[in-house]
């Protein structure tokens, strides 16, 4: 399964003519995708309304576009402001599908790599499960002074009402061929961005108008993994060959930013939200092995697993932060008063 998603990313990247191939099911897709939300607009089937506001940020891709650091940017923002913020996720990889709440020691193959990420980050009270109605409910029971509600992705959920719709768009890998999954990575078609608040990831700020709404990730210092309160390893990890292990949607970017900042890059990606286990990192013992934060949850957890383990002691982890640009704060102030939330 592994070597098949590799394998499809890579002819999303080269738009290979195989893709073709794939043509009858991107219409079939993009034709059960529409009918779905048609019975949903014609009320034939139902939405949950929540009793609080909801605002989803959610993207048109497969793959990574920066939801999860710009999530964990606005949460911290917003507890600045003294919102009441709370954040819903499916939760990828979980074991189950039954709604749980989600605390900072929670393990990603319970909850999920991204909600523990973003929970251990900010501690913002979080839920995942597949109902996202039940979820909002056992949410808001356990936190009822909720003002606003966060959907870590599910634009594409049509059962949850929301009122508020964020669309992140990564601006260097843009939308490859444009074409519908499988044949593309478009979980929608490109006129689902006409009309939506559109947070354009790119660091490349003469591309656009001024107050274009922009974010881009800025590296930290890599930092050793922590196996619980115990760091693991050297301090210090100068520029030099390393491996890039990730397990991100679009490991492109991570490879590149490595690349940047100096290191020779050996690649070794694996697919989106990859359950690692000690067999991937045999082989890795002769250089340092760099990795995202979100693989880090996992291979914290792992290292607590095989405690006698001398490969995590090689483990290094990059940390990232979403720089958002005024005008992004500008609409995020827009909205709060809109939904009359504005605390200030």
């Amino acid at each position: 399964m592994k070597n098949l998603e590799l394998f499809i990313t890579k002819a999303w990247q080269k738009n290979s003519p195989l893709l073709t191939l794939l043509k009858p099911l991107a219409v079939f897709y993009g034709m059960l995708g529409s009918v779905h939300q048609c019975l949903y607009d014609a009320s034939i089937l139902t939405k949950y309304h929540a009793p609080i506001p909801v605002m989803i940020i959610g993207n048109i891709t497969v793959g990574g576009s920066g939801k999860t650091p710009l999530i964990i940017t606005l949460v911290q923002y917003l507890q600045g402001k003294g919102i009441e913020v709370g954040v819903i996720s499916r939760g990828y990889g979980r074991k189950d599908n039954t709604p749980m709440l989600v605390g900072p020691d929670d393990l990603p193959n319970m909850v999920g790599d991204e909600p523990c990420l973003i929970t251990q980050s900010t501690r913002v009270p979080m839920a995942v499960g597949a109902n996202r109605g039940q979820v909002i409910d056992l949410l808001i029971k356990n936190n009822p002074k909720l003002q606003l509600i966060i959907s870590d992705d599910g634009l594409q959920h049509h059962a949850l009402h929301r009122d508020v719709e964020w669309i992140v768009v990564d601006g260097v890998r843009g939308f490859g061929n444009k074409k519908l999954f499988p044949q593309g990575f478009l979980r929608e078609s490109l006129d689902r961005l006409d009309g939506a608040t559109v947070i354009y990831h790119d660091s490349r700020t003469e591309c656009y108008n001024d107050d274009a709404l922009l974010m881009h990730l800025v590296p930290n210092k890599p930092v050793p993994l922590s196996r619980g309160d115990q760091l693991v390893g050297d301090k210090n990890l100068p520029p030099q060959k390393v491996y890039a292990v990730s397990g991100i949607g679009y490991p492109r970017r991570f490879f590149t930013t490595l690349s940047e900042l100096g290191f020779d890059v050996v690649e070794c990606p694996f697919g989106d939200h990859h359950a690692f286990a000690i067999d991937d990192l045999a082989g890795l013992m002769d250089l340092p092995i760099i990795t995202t934060s979100k693989d880090a949850v996992k291979l914290r957890e792992l290292a607590s697993i095989h405690l006698n383990s001398t490969i995590f002691a090689n483990i290094w982890v990059l940390p990232v932060q979403a720089v958002l640009s005024n005008s992004v704060y500008e609409e995020m102030d827009r909205v709060l008063e809109v939904l009359g939330l504005d605390n200030d």
